[in-house]
């Protein structure tokens, strides 16, 4: 592989990586907190229903999930980023 193809990958890397730095807190920032529930009358009705319990164990259901998401996501890059040198 060139040169040039590394340090365009390289920076079209970078470049996504600013991006979603910037655009994910502008855009929840700019948010409501109607605007960030799916807005199901079921689940919603559901949710309220629950009590205290049932909002605390949705709340762990949350940061469970979490995780698995962002393993993926770290693991593409770094896939990524590994294999930037690799000739086609």
């Amino acid at each position: 592989m060139k040169e040039g193809h590394s340090t365009s990958f390289a920076a079209l890397l970078a470049a996504i990586c600013l991006l979603s730095m910037v655009a994910v807190p502008a855009t929840l920032r700019g948010c409501t907190l109607d605007m960030l529930a799916q807005g199901c009358a079921m689940c919603y009705q559901s949710a309220a229903a629950s009590g205290a319990q049932g909002k605390e164990a949705l709340r762990h259901g949350v940061l469970i999930l979490i995780f698995p998401t962002l393993s993926l996501f770290v693991g593409i890059y770094c896939l990524l980023y590994r294999r930037r040198n690799v000739s086609r």
